[in-house]
């Protein structure tokens, strides 16, 4: 009895040790750069998004370095090797990089892929959850504020409200580059201090004075044959609970529009968050 116990207890150290050596060459993988930064306008969104929070009676997030990488790295990917395409959606990852590569869609939903992302890139072991936009034109922080704070769906998760309601945000990180911005947020603090702030930011501003007020951008639902047919589809939207649905003239086409905008980004944010039933919805300028 006591030899078979010692073999036990031999056998038990024995995987002790080895899931300990497998713990810490993992770790050793998912460390960041020690230089790692922010850059003033991801430090300014991050600030903007923690003035929205306490606005609305909620507790400020801790800045994370990981999840701050994280969103980083994800905006990088989105960027240079466009995982985004076809029908996977911006929480999609590439087969460029050090992680699990991910098509996320409606339809074959990965989503594990995604909320494991701060455990396979950084040391911090919990779950993430991500908000990302894309952007086609130059953008600034308040631009982004704008369109987010004006989304039922985003303010929901910012505020956890909503699907979102059992969830309780502890820490959030910020990455932006040309056209996408991402941010992460976790439900656990991260060990790792704050990062600094960056010399230099990447992100262009836009002014607003350089914003044209005179463009509009239209989301185009459908073209149809007669002024007839276009109204029947205008109260079918309706119902639908597009309200601001209409019809729109021009070169003798007839057109339904969804919504309209006064600038590009606006449009492009609103087009992502329609219900994938309106997924070949597109944008039509004047």
């Amino acid at each position: 009895m006591l030899f078979q116990k010692s073999i036990y207890n031999l056998l038990f150290i024995s995987l002790f040790l080895l899931f300990f050596s497998l713990n810490e060459n993992i770790s050793a993988q998912s460390k960041i750069p020690k230089k790692f930064c922010i850059s003033l306008q991801e430090k300014l969104l991050f600030d903007q998004l923690n003035q929205l929070i306490k606005d609305y009676g909620k507790s400020k997030l801790e800045l994370s370095a990981s999840l701050s990488y994280v969103a980083k790295v994800h905006v990088s990917d989105l960027l240079n090797y466009h995982p985004d395409t076809s029908f996977c959606n911006l929480s999609s990852w590439s087969d460029k990089g050090d992680w699990t590569p991910c098509c996320h869609n409606p339809y074959i939903p990965q989503q594990d892929c995604m909320w494991d992302k701060p455990k396979e890139l950084t040391p911090y072991p919990y779950r993430g959850y991500e908000l990302v936009s894309y952007f086609e034109e130059e953008f600034n922080v308040d631009s982004v504020m704008s369109l987010w704070s004006s989304s039922k769906q985003v303010l929901d998760m910012i505020l956890m409200n909503g699907n979102f309601s059992k969830k309780r945000w502890v820490c959030m990180g910020v990455g932006m580059n040309e056209n996408y911005v991402s941010v992460w947020f976790g439900q656990r603090s991260d060990k790792l201090k704050k990062p600094g702030i960056c010399d230099d930011s990447e992100i262009i501003i836009v002014e607003k004075s350089q914003v044209n007020t005179d463009e509009r951008y239209y989301i185009i639902f459908g073209s149809y044959l007669n002024t007839r047919d276009a109204k029947e589809a205008v109260k079918r939207l309706s119902k639908n609970g597009f309200d601001d649905a209409d019809i729109l003239t021009t070169n003798d086409k007839v057109r339904v529009y969804l919504n309209n905008f006064s600038n590009i980004k606006e449009a492009m944010f609103y087009k992502q968050q329609l219900p994938y039933t309106y997924h070949e919805a597109w944008i039509y300028k004047e």
